[in-house]
């Protein structure tokens, strides 16, 4: 027989793929700190979609593929009169959530917003209950949908604890395609072979490269390109649910497989030297450890290496709002991943360049003494050039501290510290955060806000009367689990 013939022999599904489907499949959620998170978790980032319906860059995405077109029993698009195919508003609904960054985060070897999975898990949770209520079966209840809101974030979190798809040039929405098909698969009924089939799927398909988060490409994709990823979940999902085969070595596959092809450094021409060889290394089993430390964006919409920044810079406000033609310098201290993924000078092209960029998110602050969405806009950025000019006084220096403590488990820091010097000589203290108030360590300050975020989020789209009305139900634990998914989304549709 020729070496170079191939065997045939069809192997066993990946271990990684098996041990996700089996948690999905077979673990039961019995953490009261997830569910509260989930239901936290849940509103916020509801009210994240809703505040995003404001600029139009991001409105002009949604709706139908083809103007007018119905779905019967289409699953809606919070805050809109569409109703569309699941796969479409899952697309719509993960935008929304994404568009202003200010949905929550998890920070680890790689960095995501495991609630970007929402977009698909509400979708089809709210497709499946509208058919089946029309069919004189039962709907799903919310309960439904913060269980697969939990398991989505572990499994995302969890696979990005120690692997770092963003040091391979892969953006970390892989893991938004990833967990959402597993989770969405589990909704439509499928068994854990199924989930197998649909996970390898998400693995095979084309991966998104990071290049649109970074300069000097940074630009508006990093805003819908999660909702892409959930919605291409979908999409597979339910592929699979027809009978779509899977790739069962879709990871471990030589030379064809995703880890030698995508996950390890080499010449694709050349044999894979050992130490080029990479895994995935998952260090725990899966439970519900992501959603109960996930991080909130509480203050600020800006990229999540800088709300410890922002919170700093808000505090000194008062010292130098009237001396900011006296500076001479500004050294802001962080992490190591901040210095690699939001520090950046000279021009800044369009909003998603601003608020990918650590310098900006902390002039504006510094200058004004908030940073909200609009702050980003061409026409505010073009009016105020204090902002520019406070950039280029700016140093960036690494505390080896902070980038240790980011990475260790029992801490999970974001820290900043930010400390101004004037042309006479005198300078501020250097006030450093290295927890912000979405951290799991001030949850009990921060949920208090978390929650007049979304009161002031749903006033954006609804009337009084409507806003009190979810919010009495959203802080009503037991009422919002039992709540049919159909009737809970009819109260954010417009008509």
């Amino acid at each position: 027989m020729s070496a170079n013939v191939d065997m045939n022999n069809r192997p066993a599904p990946d271990q990684v793929l098996v041990d996700i489907a089996q948690y999905v499949c077979r673990m039961e959620i019995r953490s009261e700190e997830a569910y509260d998170t989930a239901r936290n978790c849940l509103i916020d980032t509801l009210g994240c979609g809703l505040l995003a319906l404001r600029f139009p860059e991001c409105t002009k995405h949604l709706g139908p593929l083809v103007p007018g077109t119905t779905v019967r029993h289409g699953a809606r698009v919070p805050g809109t009169s569409h109703e569309l195919d699941p796969v479409k508003a899952a697309w719509d609904i993960g935008a929304m959530i994404r568009w202003l960054d200010y949905n929550d985060t998890w920070l680890a070897a790689e960095w995501g917003h495991p609630s970007d999975n929402l977009g698909g898990i509400l979708a089809v949770a709210d497709y499946l209950s509208r058919c089946r209520v029309a069919e004189g079966k039962p709907p799903l209840n919310m309960r439904y949908v913060l269980i697969a809101m939990i398991k989505a974030h572990e499994i995302q979190g969890v696979l990005a604890l120690e692997n770092s798809f963003n040091r391979v040039g892969l953006d970390h929405v892989i893991l938004v395609k990833v967990a959402s098909a597993a989770v969405v698969t589990r909704l439509l009924g499928g068994t854990e072979e199924q989930v197998i089939d649909a996970l390898s799927q998400a693995f095979v398909d084309g991966q998104s490269l990071r290049t649109y988060r970074h300069a000097p490409n940074a630009g508006s994709r990093k805003s819908w390109a999660a909702g892409d990823a959930t919605s291409r979940a979908v999409r597979l999902a339910m592929m699979t649910m027809k009978g779509e085969m899977g790739i069962p070595g879709v990871l471990t596959a030589p030379q064809w497989g995703f880890y030698d092809v995508l996950f390890s450094k080499t010449n694709k021409d050349q044999k894979l030297k050992p130490e080029e060889q990479r895994r995935f290394s998952l260090p725990q089993p899966y439970g519900s450890y992501v959603m109960e430390n996930v991080l909130f964006k509480i203050s600020f919409p800006a990229e999540f290496h800088s709300q410890t920044a922002c919170e700093a810079a808000v505090r000194l406000h008062p010292q130098v709002k009237d001396r900011l033609q006296d500076i001479s310098r500004i050294v802001i201290t962080t992490h190591e991943s901040a210095i690699r993924i939001i520090s950046k000078v000279g021009p800044l092209a369009n909003p998603a360049d601003r608020d990918h960029c650590l310098q900006y998110m902390v002039a504006v602050p510094l200058a004004f003494g908030d940073l909200v969405a609009e702050h980003y806009e061409d026409s505010f950025h073009a009016a105020n050039p204090i902002i520019d000019e406070l950039r280029d006084k700016m140093e960036v220096v690494e505390d080896p501290r902070y980038s240790r403590e980011y990475l260790e488990a029992d801490k999970r820091s974001i820290a900043n510290a930010i400390q101004i010097f004037f042309k006479d000589g005198s300078s501020t203290e250097k006030i450093a955060v290295e927890y912000p108030i979405g951290h799991r360590r001030r949850r009990a300050e921060g949920i208090p806000v978390l929650e007049q975020k979304f009161l002031n989020n749903l006033r954006t789209r609804f009337p009084e009367q409507r806003c009190q009305q979810i919010m009495a139900l959203c802080l009503d634990k037991k009422k919002l689990e039992a709540t049919p998914v159909n009737e809970f989304m009819e109260m954010f549709c417009i008509n």
